[in-house]
């Protein structure tokens, strides 16, 4: 069986792992734990230390990676890309090897998601997002030194505007967009470091970069 990531103890902000808020998804979940019990196939908690001065919200657990191994962006192509990234701008540490049990270590940063629970086709509903934005609005509240957040994807960065109470044509997203939004953070925005993203080029690994090089930049002059 695969082992889940335990950084740190559940808190209010994380949901329980029989949650059930979202029926289809957790339907979705039950059909896969029949298929594949030694997968995580549950709500994917939040990773990384709770001081962490970079909080990075992704879209949704993917099938095959974090609804596998538990862990945010673990076990596919966008984690990958991502955890690269952080390795090289001193965000983490240790080996990436696509595994919970890894030596993978966060340093001054944590990853969420808007959903926590897999979608079939990856594609969460609008009532799905509203439900879980319940646990963003207290990851939030938990990550409260994360003056810097990095939105992957549009779908993340309009959930992190609404749980801001953030009209979304205040911050329009782009790719490389940088917001002021409130009490001294900062949202930035990234496309999806999705293997379709960057095989059709929309993102590359050169582009993924500039985005860490600004929040870098930010970070080291406060």
């Amino acid at each position: 069986m695969i082992a889940a990531a335990e950084p740190e103890p559940r808190g209010s902000h994380e949901p329980p792992e029989t949650c059930r808020l979202c029926p289809r998804l957790a339907g979705f979940i039950d059909t896969w734990r029949e298929k594949e019990p030694g997968w995580h196939n549950a709500p994917v908690r939040s990773f990384g230390p709770a001081g962490a001065r970079l909080l990075i919200v992704g879209l949704a657990p993917g099938l095959r990676g974090a609804n596998r191994t538990g862990r945010p962006f673990t076990g596919d192509y966008a984690g990958d890309l991502l955890y690269a990234t952080l390795i090289k701008f001193g965000f983490a540490g240790g080996v990436y090897e696509a595994r919970p049990d890894d030596s993978l270590a966060m340093r001054d940063a944590a990853i969420t998601n808007a959903v926590r629970c897999v979608p079939p086709d990856n594609k969460p509903t609008g009532e799905e997002i509203r439900t879980c934005r319940q646990f963003l609005i207290g990851t939030l509240d938990h990550y409260s030194r994360a003056g810097s957040i990095l939105a992957l994807g549009r779908i993340a960065h309009e959930s992190l505007l609404r749980t801001l109470e953030i009209r979304l044509k205040d911050a329009p997203f782009s790719h490389g967009g940088v917001h002021d939004v409130g009490n001294g953070r900062r949202l930035y925005d990234s496309y999806h470091c999705s293997r379709y993203n960057t095989n059709t080029r929309r993102l590359t690994a050169e582009m993924f970069e500039a985005v860490f090089v600004r929040i870098r930049a930010d970070l080291d002059t406060r």
